[in-house]
């Protein structure tokens, strides 16, 4: 295999693991000093807490857990891959309900992935906030 289709694999396993809910498997794609963002925006809004930057396999569980506590997802899809050396980008879209509301929520989103021995190294992930803000309200 090559390391394209290595590190595909590695993302497909982390969307594999969260969609089952199996949050330390995910957590184990990750090197111990992951640079990781969701959503990369400019301005922080008070109902997206999660929305800031984390280092650190401890703080992507925290994220994880902070996002589940808010949102319930139910689906997460892959439309695009790809993969150029040490990088995977992928494209997709989910949707889900914010728990406080029960409002649902859709939106699309890009997420880039870089890898160093076969771990995440940063994982920075951009997406349409207003979707999520809409659904809060």
């Amino acid at each position: 295999m090559t390391v394209e289709q290595d590190n595909s694999n590695v993302v497909k396993e982390l969307f594999a693991a969260f969609g089952c809910g199996d949050i330390k498997s995910a957590l184990n794609l990750f090197d111990d000093n992951v640079e990781f963002q969701s959503p990369v925006t400019r301005h922080a809004l008070p109902e997206i807490t999660w929305s800031k930057m984390r280092h650190g396999k401890a703080e992507v569980a925290e994220f994880y857990s902070e996002l589940g506590a808010k949102m319930q997802t139910e689906a997460m899809n892959i439309t695009r891959l790809i993969a150029d050396g040490e990088h995977v980008v992928v494209e997709g879209m989910n949707r889900g309900t914010v728990r406080s509301t029960g409002s649902k929520y859709e939106h699309d989103w890009v997420m880039i992935f870089s890898f160093r021995n076969g771990k995440i190294t940063r994982s920075v992930h951009y997406y349409d906030t207003a979707d999520l803000l809409a659904a809060f309200h």
